[in-house]
């Protein structure tokens, strides 16, 4: 089985936890920092890591980089190094080279080094939590362009009791119900306990219940629509 190879330069706390979930996904992951201790704190969950300046072009053409499919640059404060970084990496054919950025400003500098993939983990986070603070029952969701997103939302309770197909997300609200995550109490070990569990695709007869959580499809607006007339039922 071929695998994916990447490496992520900066394991800080925002690039091991990516570090680590490419890992997971069972990717061969490379970890570069020049900090020696969180190489350390690393090393044995990914398949390679080194002490490394990623500002250094000779220590960066010792790693054949270009052979990876992709280049995470996650270095934290020092935007001069991310920009350094990214230069090196592009000079030395790296197929893809995703870089972190802190605000718009950030953002058009790497624009116009070539970079063509940029994170923006705080503006991400800030986003996740005014809707979750405008929109309650929104548990999660992942953005999508033009204003589409996937959201799971717990389920406003003017659905409860009622058919998927009496709802009508589509044809009322202009979403697609994806699937229902539905918690189910168990007894594991002699303790009670609950677990969620996939429904798999939803027929259209299907009840939602009080619990349920639904992972919809459709635009921010339709999403916000939907709850506020199921929950104002």
């Amino acid at each position: 089985m071929n695998y994916s190879k990447f490496a992520v330069i900066g394991v800080g706390r925002y690039g091991s936890t990516i570090a680590r979930r490419l890992a997971e996904k069972g990717a061969q992951v490379f970890a570069f920092d020049p900090n020696e201790e969180k190489i350390e704190n690393i090393k044995d969950e990914v398949a390679f890591a080194v002490t490394l300046d990623a500002t250094d072009l000779r220590a960066l053409q010792t790693q054949n980089l270009e052979e990876l499919d992709a280049a995470v640059v996650a270095i934290g404060e020092n935007f001069e190094a991310t920009i350094l970084t990214c230069v090196h990496l592009i000079d030395l054919g790296v197929k893809r080279v995703i870089a972190r950025a802190s605000g718009d400003h950030q953002r058009l500098i790497l624009e116009k080094i070539g970079v063509q993939e940029i994170l923006t983990p705080e503006d991400e986070v800030a986003y996740v939590v005014r809707e979750k603070l405008i929109n309650p029952n929104i548990l999660s969701f992942l953005q999508l362009p033009d204003n589409y997103e996937i959201a799971e939302i717990r389920a406003p309770k003017g659905c409860v009791g009622r058919s998927i197909d009496d709802v009508g997300f589509r044809n009322k609200y202009e979403m697609t119900l994806i699937t229902i995550k539905r918690e189910y109490e168990l007894t594991k070990n002699g303790e009670d306990c609950t677990e969620q569990h996939i429904m798999g695709v939803p027929k259209s007869d299907m009840t939602i219940q009080e619990k349920d959580t639904l992972v919809v499809f459709g635009t921010g607006k339709s999403v916000e629509r939907f709850i506020e007339i199921n929950e104002s039922l």
